[in-house]
């Protein structure tokens, strides 16, 4: 390529790679796919905390450039060292190691890539690298060996594929250590002075741990990309919109993710709660999570200006937390801010960080609405940790998950009778009992949940989610003018909360009134545009409002989240029928008796919950004659 016009200069770059990839891939690539994901994760995030930044990452590779090389090594070794710790909770067979390589060199660069020597190097140098190990050029040595508490071997000069002069190299040692030159021979004198280096680089990576401590997940403030209006998927709302993401878990503790997932989720549901915010929902934001998606790509995809990005490290009852606010349309961070905190003290956490963003974005609220903020919850962090474990495993949705779920929910009012969200949890996992089949008795099952979901209101009747529990319960028992009730009240309490938007919505379209449903699906979608559930009833308001082909779109794009979705299916088969889309509609019966053999079109006509009437009959009917049976 001709350099001609290209911006050249000198950077440390950084290469990593998966040790046996093929192997592992060949044994389980499910998991090492998942494994690869959530490591690549851990990495973006040291990358970035370390000023660094990520210039590509494909397949089990990963290129990034800082322009120190003190930080490029800080982050190397940040990075072996959490993955070993993530290491200890996989099974030996299924470990994931990276060889790292690190060059100071002179490079190309080309818009947002860059090329040349000083990359190829850093390359090679990675194979050289022992698993889970560090190999960094002579060049980048010179530049660290008296800064950083660490050991060197030096591992002679090698021969580099590609680049006619040998390479000096030397070995990373993670542990404080002189370094070890070829073949020196060293005097008494000298042995003694390094003796007391190493002595002294003890003491220093004594200091230098509670050093890491205080420093290596300290939030950057370098520039990020540019998000553009023009690349949205939708159209950016006419107040401040807000994408949080899952804050990552730094612990080295997989068993950790709740309560990383808890601290997001409590943030969204709380943000949610401020009329004058648009805030992005749960199962929109999480869906990126492990893939190490861009600000920008969040951004233009959600359509939001900011996005809330932050990790969770813990060392026994104390936890600390990173949270950084970025205007994606700017490229620049409002504030980045680090808590340390009580494990218990995790509420107030919680409310600082949330109190934060609404200065910061400037929203204007009275003490009244500043008071709705946060919903009634509890003092038992052990029961709220159970009541976030709980919703991880009933959103699997399959019924082994929703019988842990249920158990865990139980716990949660073992340890805090009056925690309303542990009520609204086993209320909605007893009422997909159901749908799964496990209950003997469907109307005693129903009754059931009744009952949990009305204990949830009492032990706050200002809670949206406790309000949408009830009417969800209300309508599949055909009680509809409760339930619309009860989804009104939701809406009312939490005009942000899409859960709340769509439990309304599906109450009135089950009540025949369409088209008062279509306006708060569309809101639905917009504010969590990756639940498939939200296309079904977005579909079936158009079919019932004969806007068949708007219905039919709204249903492919379902399926391209959930490609098994047997509902979404039916819905189809229904709006292809209807259309007079005959061919269409068999075709898609044949691809749910392939998901699912044992769909039975008694059993959906017995439990869904329309009003009797021509227009419920016209649907049954609708799927019997594509062939369900």
């Amino acid at each position: 390529m001709t350099t001609e016009g290209f911006k050249r200069k000198l950077t440390a770059v950084f290469s990593a790679d998966v040790v046996g990839y093929s192997r592992l891939m060949g044994e389980d690539e499910a998991a090492t796919v998942k494994t690869l994901e959530a490591y690549k994760q851990v990495m973006f995030v040291l990358i970035k905390q370390h000023r660094g930044r990520v210039v590509d990452s494909p397949g089990d590779n990963v290129l990034a450039e800082f322009a120190s090389v003190v930080d490029a090594v800080q982050c190397g070794v940040a990075v072996q060292k959490e993955i070993q710790n993530r290491n200890r909770e996989l099974p030996e067979i299924r470990r994931m190691q990276f060889r790292i390589g690190i060059n100071l060199g002179d490079v190309i660069e080309e818009e947002a890539r860059i090329y040349g020597d000083g990359v190829n190097i850093a390359a090679r140098l990675e194979s050289l690298a022992d698993p889970g190990g560090i190999c960094v050029s002579k060049t980048a040595f010179d530049h660290i060996e008296a800064k950083l508490p660490l050991g060197y071997e030096y591992l002679g000069e090698q021969t580099v594929k590609n680049i006619a002069k040998p390479v000096g190299a030397y070995k990373v040692v993670m542990e404080p250590r002189v370094t070890v030159k070829a073949q020196a021979k060293v005097k008494e004198g000298a042995r003694r002075r390094l003796m007391f280096i190493a002595l002294m680089g003890v003491l220093i990576v004594a200091a230098g741990t509670a050093a890491f401590w205080q420093f290596a997940f300290r939030s950057s403030r370098a520039p990020v990309e540019k998000a553009s209006k023009e690349r949205m998927a939708f159209p950016l709302p006419d107040k401040p919109s807000i994408a949080v993401m899952p804050f990552l878990n730094m612990t080295g503790e997989q068993k950790q993710d709740f309560f990383c997932d808890g601290l997001s989720e409590s943030l969204i549901t709380a943000l949610s709660r401020v009329p004058e915010l648009f805030v992005i929902a749960r199962e929109s934001t999480f869906s990126y999570k492990g893939k190490g998606a861009k600000t920008r790509q969040v951004s233009e995809e959600l359509g939001v200006q900011y996005v809330l990005e932050g990790s969770v490290q813990k060392a026994g009852d104390r936890v600390r937390v990173t949270a950084q606010l970025i205007d994606a349309l700017k490229g620049h961070h409002l504030w980045s801010e680090r808590y340390d905190r009580s494990v218990k003290d995790i509420f107030e956490l919680q409310d600082e960080i949330t109190m934060k963003i609404l200065t910061e974005l400037q929203v204007k609220i009275t003490e009244g609405e500043a008071a709705r903020i946060h919903a009634k919850g509890t003092k038992n962090l052990q029961a709220y940790l159970k009541v976030l474990e709980g919703d991880g495993y009933r959103n699997q949705n399959n019924k082994e998950a929703n019988a842990v779920a249920k158990r865990l929910y139980q716990e949660a009012m073992e340890l805090d009778p009056n925690y309303p969200m542990a009520h609204v949890g086993l209320a909605r996992a007893i009422g997909l009992d159901v749908l799964f089949g496990v209950s003997k008795s469907p109307e005693e099952t129903l009754s059931n949940s009744m009952k949990w979901a009305q204990k949830a209101v009492e032990l706050d009747n200002s809670s949206a989610e406790a309000q949408a529990a009830l009417s969800s319960q209300f309508v599949f028992m055909r009680q509809h003018d409760k339930a619309i009730e009860a989804g009104e009240r939701a809406v009312t309490l939490d005009p942000n909360s899409a859960m709340a938007l769509y439990t309304l919505a599906m109450c009135l379209n089950y009540s025949y009134r369409s088209e008062e449903a279509l306006p708060l699906l569309q809101q639905a979608i917009r504010l969590n545009p990756f639940v498939p559930r939200y296309y079904h009833h977005f579909g079936i308001a158009c079919r019932e409002t004969e806007r068949y082909e708007e219905g039919i779109a709204a249903l492919k794009k379902s399926l391209q989240i959930a490609p098994n979705d047997v509902i979404a299916r039916v819905v189809l088969v229904s709006l292809y029928m209807y259309a007079g889309r005959e061919d269409d509609a068999r075709a898609t019966v044949t691809e749910i008796q392939r998901i699912d053999p044992n769909f039975s079109v008694a059993r959906l006509a017995r439990w869904t919950p329309w009003k009797e009437g021509p227009r419920r009959d016209r649907f049954i009917d609708s799927l019997r004659n594509a062939g369900l049976t």
